[in-house]
């Protein structure tokens, strides 16, 4: 996998000059890049034909530009991998690398005559050390598919974001994905231990660590981590996994209003609770999802508390968190006594996001990150906004992170309604920001954020971040459009 002695196409002084960052010069056609991508790849690898190549155009993304891609390539190996970075470097082709393109950001989507790499086909669990703790796999392997080998070990890879059984671990990597148990398990990147990355040139970089420890040098592994692709393409992950914890058992309880429920969570952090779950629902949300799936929640209920803890003493640590809601109000609190109650509690937050789409052709899903103590008015304020644009936005959230995902329903056939969606989703974006917050707790910044992430970030960190790019990918070829 070594490529240090192989020799580009042409030399990055052949460039043509006037070319700018991430843009294909006019004069590479489409039949000459397909035939030197050949030249390295087997046929069935390579796609071109036009109605198939749109269909790896975007990702889940709502509001966000996508363009035409030239070519697609499902390479299997990095040695692959590696032919089509040095192809694109040498010809000025920028490259999209996608995983499941599940993504809710546009961070995969192509732009005008690019390459498309989708690292789908590389789906292998190259090992399982139950040792050392650690799983090595390639970017396409499906995030439940690697829960479920490494949980026949005695073993558990905790990150599981709600989309586990289609999105794959490059695109988590690239996302820095979250999930259901961050509040007691964190991110995917802490669980990041090493990375094989090719690097826009076509060079292999191995970074990080197979050990338990390791502090050499500048920690280039967690860079890769959320870099959506613009800095180097993952083709193999070294993963930390922890021992398989008890099957969690789940307390719902139901509040009076948003405040009385965010009250519950932050009792439950400073009571010193680890619990594996704790998930809130707004009122929109708990109506759509009584909608869909039957659940029999009153109406009256005006948010939903999920509750798990995943611990030997799982009932009594509900029965703290049980109490600790009834305090703060709740009008009723209900416990699993087994496996199969929990699974049944657990059903309503799994399928907020289809019921809310149910309610309208189209859905922009938002990923406003808050401190604990300011989740209150996170809510209230977004359900202002609601009440000021006359839109359906329901509201399902991390709690135990501050992580909310406020959901706007619309109609894009309807010009006016759609406009007031994208209104309110930035009046949710500053909302987040003014209350402390970030832009987002997951789900990444890709096109939909881009200018969020300037506020953000202010102008400085931006001139760093930018820096960061240019030091990766000095031609603006990896993933042009995205972040900056």
């Amino acid at each position: 996998m070594d490529d240090e002695r192989s020799t580009p196409l042409r030399s990055p002084s052949e460039a043509p000059s006037e070319a700018r960052p991430g843009a294909r010069p006019e004069d590479v056609p489409d039949a000459r890049l397909h035939a030197l991508l050949l030249e390295g790849l087997p046929p069935q690898a390579l796609l071109t034909d036009p109605q198939v190549t749109a269909s790896y155009a975007t990702d889940m993304a709502s509001f966000c530009a996508a363009g035409t891609p030239a070519a697609v390539v499902l390479p299997r190996t990095a040695e692959q991998v590696q032919h089509v970075l040095r192809t694109a470097h040498a010809l000025r082709v920028p490259v999209v690398p996608q995983g499941a393109r599940t993504g809710l950001s546009g961070a995969a989507n192509a732009s005008d005559g690019c390459i498309v790499l989708s690292l789908a086909k590389m789906d292998r669990i190259l090992e399982i050390d139950t040792v050392d703790r650690i799983a090595v796999v390639e970017p396409g392997v499906v995030n439940a598919v690697l829960s479920r080998a490494v949980a026949e070990r005695g073993l558990h890879y905790p990150p599981d974001p709600s989309s586990w059984e289609q999105c794959t671990i490059g695109g988590n990597i690239g996302t820095a994905a979250g999930g259901l148990c961050c509040v007691k398990y964190g991110v995917t990147a802490e669980y990041v231990l090493g990375l094989d990355v090719v690097l826009a040139d076509g060079r292999l970089l191995s970074t990080g660590r197979r050990t338990a420890k390791g502090v050499a040098g500048y920690d280039l592994t967690r860079l890769f981590v959320g870099s959506e692709g613009s800095l180097g393409v993952v083709v193999k992950a070294v993963l930390g996994l922890r021992p398989a914890p008890p099957r969690q058992l789940v307390l719902a309880a139901e509040f009076p209003s948003a405040a009385a429920a965010c009250e519950a969570v932050c009792a439950v952090m400073e009571a010193g609770l680890a619990p594996s779950l704790l998930e809130l629902m707004d009122r929109t949300t708990v109506r759509a999802v009584n909608a869909l799936g039957k659940m029999g929640l009153p109406d009256a209920t005006e948010a939903l508390l999920l509750a798990a803890f995943d611990t030997p003493q799982a009932a009594d640590g509900l029965a703290a968190v049980g109490e600790l809601c009834t305090a703060a109000g709740a009008t009723a609190v209900v416990p699993a006594e087994d496996e199969a109650e929990s699974e049944l509690l657990l059903q309503a937050r799994r399928m907020a996001l289809t019921a809310l789409e149910a309610l309208r052709p189209a859905t922009m899903i938002d990923d406003v990150c808050v401190p604990r103590t300011r989740l209150a008015e996170m809510l209230e304020g977004t359900a202002a906004i609601a009440r000021d644009h006359d839109l359906l936005i329901g509201v399902c959230a991390h709690a135990g992170d501050g992580n909310t995902h406020p959901i706007v329903c619309f109609d894009p056939a309807d010009e006016d309604e759609t406009r007031r969606a994208r209104t309110s989703f930035d009046e949710i974006m500053a909302l987040g920001l003014a209350l402390g917050g970030t832009i987002t707790g997951e789900h990444g910044v890709g096109v939909l954020k881009k200018e969020w992430l300037a506020r953000e970030l202010g102008p400085v960190g931006m001139e760093m971040q930018r820096a960061v790019k240019h030091a990766f990918d000095p031609l603006g070829l990896l993933n042009p459009g995205k972040l900056f």
